[in-house]
């Protein structure tokens, strides 16, 4: 009688149905990443509806979802390793559910965040557990190429979630894109309920003053970068916000250096890959957000799409990604990390700073600089995804999930409040001068359309300046970063090799 051996927490046993639990996923990830670029198409509807959100509380609508993903997704990623990951899945998708229902009811711009907010937590539960779920359930010899095709949906989420929130939004209501969004996100759970297998659990803490510390310094950033163009970038609030986000991030530094169970070890970042990887998938998420923002507005405003059109045209993305995804973990074998990672930043931020030039050209031409974008999110995608995967053992796969969400999402939403903000400061200062001079300046297309009717052609002039302002931004920070991000794969890759060396040369000593 064979004697039965005790599992280690987080041993990875693999599944009987992989393929089915690839999909459940790949499924689950889709819906979360794609409300983050679905709302994006919304932004005029809300602008134009009887909420009246001012120009901030259009991006607090926008980015309240991914400021409280990004924040609570490496403790969620935590909260799977330590309760189980299947079961805080589970809760992620219905937790989703039930803010995507408030949402859809909501009855002032405070109901509709608060919706926004509640279900960003679910989407922080969902993600990264949703990785952690597929490294368990994949044995090691297919876990690349199913996280590679988890990391290929992670983009095709975005582009997704265009599509299907443009078809949701032809009803000419906003409710309708968050009440769909709730039997779907159940439908997942019941499925997740079917496929997935229990994993051991982590006997490691949550570490609560780690998560309160991270969470809050994440927050206060991003609201100094949100309300820096309605407050002023000097005013009280503004600079208060950028200060508590240093001091609380040096407080989560020193406190994480010090628990026995850190949430996310400040240490792990002294490996240069883990640093990299880190940075280039925060850079390229920063890029792609920042340009779904823009996308849907600038194609309605500016060349007068319906939203289902203005859904449907950034579809040229995904035909890199679609076919490409598959052969991208070969040819990183070929060429090496830094070589496909330079040739993905390059083709975004070209990408990026084309489009500037094509916002009154044919759309084929703007078609063609978003198929460049696409080229890169596929050449990049699954290589980071792969790599950050591997820099953490596999009990620690929710945390590992988490780290790789909260790169995406931070990287979203600074994009979103980055590119948001050039983009309203550049609307207004482009403004017919009669509205420039009004006791309070307009700050959206609706906000001025409302105030002066007959100026509509040189307001939505105003704001296709704006918005190619906005894109230049972001490809001039795309390609700064992404060279540092090269620069710093480069010097990863000669330190590993180097250390391969000297591994062989110890061994054929000896």
């Amino acid at each position: 009688m064979s004697v039965p051996q005790t599992m280690s927490p987080g041993a990875v046993t693999g599944s009987k149905r992989p393929g089915l639990v690839l999909a459940c996923v790949c499924a689950c990830t889709i819906l979360v990443v794609g409300l983050v670029a679905a709302i994006n198409l919304a932004v005029p509807m809300l602008a134009a509806s009887g909420l009246h959100p001012s120009s901030s509380e259009l991006l607090w609508i926008v980015d309240a979802y991914v400021v409280v993903f990004a924040c609570l997704v490496i403790p969620g990623g935590a909260a799977g390793d330590r309760f189980g990951r299947k079961g805080v899945l589970i809760a992620g998708l219905v937790t989703f559910a039930a803010g995507a229902s408030i949402s859809a009811a909501s009855a002032s711009v405070t109901s509709l965040l608060l919706g926004r907010a509640i279900t960003g937590v679910g989407a922080a539960l969902v993600l990264p557990n949703g990785v952690g779920v597929l490294v368990h359930a994949t044995v090691p010899e297919r876990r690349t190429r199913a996280i590679a095709i988890w990391g290929a949906m992670t983009g095709m989420g975005g582009l997704i979630g265009n599509i299907a929130g443009a078809a949701l939004l032809t009803t000419g209501s906003w409710r309708i894109l968050f009440g769909a969004i709730v039997p779907i996100a159940l439908l997942c759970a019941f499925w997740t309920s079917l496929v997935v297998r229990r994993s051991s659990r982590s006997p490691r803490s949550l570490d609560p003053a780690g998560t309160a510390l991270l969470v809050a310094a994440t927050f206060a950033l991003l609201i100094g970068i949100i309300e820096g163009p309605e407050r002023g970038w000097s005013s009280a609030i503004v600079s208060a916000a950028f200060v508590a986000s240093v001091v609380l991030g040096a407080a989560w530094v020193v406190v994480e250096l010090r628990v026995r169970h850190p949430l996310l070890d400040p240490r792990l970042f002294r490996s240069p890959l883990l640093s990299t990887v880190s940075l280039g998938m925060l850079v390229m998420f920063f890029g792609s957000f920042g340009l779904f923002y823009l996308n849907a507005s600038l194609l309605q405003y500016g060349r007068g799409y319906s939203v289902l059109q203005a859904g449907f045209a950034i579809v040229p993305m995904t035909v890199p990604m679609l076919i490409g995804a598959q052969f991208v973990p070969n040819l990183v074998r070929r060429i090496g990390i830094p070589a496909t990672l330079s040739a993905a930043f390059l083709a975004i931020g070209i990408g990026l700073s084309g489009l500037t030039t094509a916002v009154n050209q044919p759309y084929l031409v703007y078609a063609a600089w978003l198929f460049l974008i696409g080229v890169g999110f596929a050449l990049a995608l699954p290589c980071l995804t792969a790599e950050l995967t591997a820099a953490l053992p596999a009990e620690q796969a929710g945390v590992a999930g988490g780290l790789q969400s909260a790169t995406r999402e931070l990287g979203s939403a600074l994009g979103v409040a980055v590119v948001g903000t050039v983009l309203t400061e550049s609307f207004t200062r482009h403004l017919p001068a009669n509205l420039q001079h009004a006791e309070q300046i307009p700050r959206t297309v609706a906000e001025a359309v409302a105030a002066a009717p007959a100026q509509q052609a040189a307001i939505i002039d105003s704001f296709t300046t704006g918005a190619e302002s906005a894109l230049q931004v972001a490809s001039v920070v795309t390609l700064i970063a992404g060279i540092l991000v090269v620069a710093a794969a480069f010097q990863a890759s000669r330190r590993r090799s180097e250390q391969s060396s000297t591994i062989m040369d110890s061994t054929a000593s000896k």
